[in-house]
């Protein structure tokens, strides 16, 4: 009983912190975003007093619920950040940008101490943040020479003043002699009490509310927390705005663990398999049910389809988060750099509202994060640099997002020098990756510019090199079943784009044939479906060819790749080609038949002795037959590769 009890209890505690983790992302998305709102003040003189306010409750709550959960250098720096905006709040500090680096460094540092805490590394050292943060909160009010103060919006100046005082009774303060009484006392010996409320929140949590008047500054007194109280300024309301007591009236806002939602929408793909399993046995009963009686049962399955989809795509909308989460740590990251590199650096963000699977969310941070740094490092020249190109001083980075179809698009632009491409050619003939005299369009350079360790710069830095990693950054979109493109003009920038499908769980799919079995292939990877005449194949040193928009596209035939030996194509019969990719890096993949289009449920294969190049993953069409899930981005590799000996590029001409 004693180890039912234990892992009852381990759970639940697990079940907490992760509750902990989720609300301490929740409060510091809402700290970055008015973080950001005050830096755009800075050119106005004063800053919006509510965004002060906002910050200090995203804080005093954090620190409040790291204290429960024993997290004591989270609980320290969100204490040190509280004390420096309470004397903010006070207007007895005026913001400066010094202080705004303060704030800024407190807060990257405490995302990394929540992140190593989660993953269990080692936590970093806090000693020195804390440190600044008190100078910061304890200094006189910049002198001339400094920066430019931001004086804090306008407060009462008359001597007496009313407070929101919210006491939250527990056992735990019951026990040490702390009740609504003691507190009531205290609050009377400080100034008059106007009113006095009940209050009963969530789950049936009862807490008691005043409204004081007071010459005593009641939010700096520093034990209040230790009291169970909660104070403000009764001008910034009562009940709506105390933090981090729970709400009087319930939320319309449910957090759910996004294993549930795997698990809902995995439960999904098993009935769009039964689905399609149902149709196909409905087509054999075509022959034997009289025709009314098989127009309604079609009628039927037909409705069936349409709500499974609208299911499908509910679930799917509860995973969906907006990117501007994404973008909003991304500007976070410019400022830095450009700080460090001297650049000035206008950033310009559209396409917040975009919504995106919280699953490629998280997976797209790091190469998003890199693609950023690069463009700072390697696309965007120094102040000096440009205005002796005619450019502006200040450098423009562009991040876009929008959703077009069943993908959704993200754009990373810079108007920088663009990529020297001499240079990638360079690198890349010292490897023998290509001729050095050959003529690349942007679709190769991406190719090159992402091959493991090819990079144009000799010495690595901080923002790291256009090159290094790129590999890694590929990987990954394609591993989320994307695309990865470049367009760069020297003197002009660099665009990358990544293309990504909204939800990875279900998708779109053309199904083909090619040598007796069946593949799915991915639509999102498919640009168009030719049909091919066999008389228009040319052989070019043991390889295929044929003509494609004023150039040649390789071309690879599916069952050559997998060494089908079930029947083929008949040798004068047209047979299909898509194609994938773009530019040099275009390849055809011929298969006999395109047998039709449908929605499928993605299943990866675990096991790494099963695993093939070239297979993604399997399905099921209803038949109860597996069919294979083709990777065309490996596919289109392994024949760039072989094809690099001796065959002309992808639209080149013949």
């Amino acid at each position: 009983m004693s180890n039912q009890n234990s892992d009852n209890t381990e759970d639940f505690r697990e079940q907490f912190l992760e509750d902990y983790y989720a609300e301490c992302e929740e409060h510091l998305v809402l700290v970055r975003r008015h973080v950001l709102a005050i830096e755009a003040q800075i050119g106005a003189g004063s800053i919006d007093v509510g965004l002060l306010d906002e910050l200090f409750r995203s804080f005093h709550t954090i620190k409040g619920i790291s204290g429960m959960v024993g997290f004591t250098e989270v609980e320290q720096l969100a204490h040190s950040i509280e004390s420096m905006l309470r004397s903010l709040r006070q207007a007895e500090l005026t913001f400066n940008v010094e202080l705004l680096d303060g704030l800024l460094a407190g807060v990257a540092l405490m995302e990394r101490v929540l992140g190593a805490r989660q993953t269990g590394q080692s936590i970093p050292s806090i000693d020195a943040t804390i440190r600044q943060l008190h100078d910061l909160s304890t200094s006189a009010p910049p002198q001339s020479g400094m920066a430019a103060p931001l004086h804090v919006g306008s407060r009462p100046t008359t001597s007496v003043r009313r407070w929101t005082v919210t006491f939250t009774p527990t056992t735990g303060l019951s026990e040490r002699g702390i009740n609504v009484n003691s507190i009531r006392d205290r609050l009377k010996d400080m100034g008059e009490i106007l009113k006095a409320t009940p209050l009963v929140k969530g789950q049936g949590e009862i807490s008691f509310q005043f409204v004081v008047e007071s010459i005593v500054n009641l939010v700096a007194i520093e034990d209040w927390q230790e009291l169970g109280v909660v104070v403000l300024p009764a001008d910034e309301g009562a009940t709506d705005v105390v933090r981090p007591a729970l709400p009087a009236s319930p939320s319309n806002l449910v957090r759910v663990d996004l294993a549930r939602l795997d698990e809902l929408m995995r439960m999904i793909g098993e009935m769009v398999t039964s689905r399609a399993r149902l149709e196909e046995q409905i087509k054999h009963a075509k022959r034997s049910l009289p025709s009314s009686e098989w127009r309604s049962l079609r009628e039927t399955t037909q409705v069936m389809s349409r709500q499974l989809r609208d299911l499908r795509e509910g679930v799917m909308r509860v995973r969906m988060v907006q990117i501007g989460e994404v973008f909003e740590r991304m500007q976070f990251v410019v400022r830095d750099l450009a700080r460090e590199s001297g650049k000035r650096i206008i950033l310009n963000v559209s396409g917040r509202e975009t919504e995106i699977d919280k699953f490629l969310v998280e997976r797209m941070m790091d190469p998003l994060l890199h693609l950023v740094r690069n463009a700072v490092s390697h696309g965007l020249e120094r102040p000096d640099e440009r205005v002796a190109q005619g450019k502006p001083a200040e450098g423009r980075l562009t991040l876009r997002a929008m959703t077009i179809g069943e993908s959704v698009v993200i754009e990373i632009a810079d108007d920088g020098r663009g990529i020297d491409i001499e240079t990638v050619l360079d690198r890349a003939a010292e490897r023998q990756l290509l001729e050095a005299d050959a003529e690349i369009d942007n679709a190769r350079l991406l190719d090159l510019i992402c091959q493991p360790g090819l990079s144009t710069r000799l010495e690595a830095d901080r923002e790291s090199g256009r090159g290094v990693g790129m590999d890694v950054v590929k990987k990954t979109v394609e591993t989320l079943s994307g695309t990865l493109s470049l367009t760069t003009e020297r003197n002009q920038g660099t665009t990358f784009r990544i293309d990504l499908p909204l939800t990875l769980a279900i998708a779109e799919a053309l199904i083909v044939s090619a040598g007796g079995e069946t593949y799915a292939v991915p639509q999102t990877v498919v640009r168009e479906v030719l049909e091919v005449e066999p008389s228009s194949v040319r052989a070019l040193e043991r390889n295929e060819i044929i003509s494609y928009r004023d150039g040649v596209l390789p071309l690879l035939r599916l069952s050559r790749v997998f060494n089908l030996s079930g029947p083929a194509a008949l040798p004068d019969r047209p047979f299909h080609v898509f194609v994938t990719g773009a530019g040099s890096s275009a390849v055809g993949i011929a298969v006999e038949r395109v047998l039709g289009h449908r929605e499928i449920v993605v299943r990866g294969i675990g096991d790494q002795l099963v695993q093939v190049p070239g297979i993604a993953g399997a399905t099921d069409l209803g038949d109860e037959r597996v069919v294979l899930i083709l990777d065309v981005p490996a596919l289109r590799k392994t024949t760039l590769q072989k094809s690099a000996g001796g065959m002309p590029a992808a639209g080149a001409t013949p």
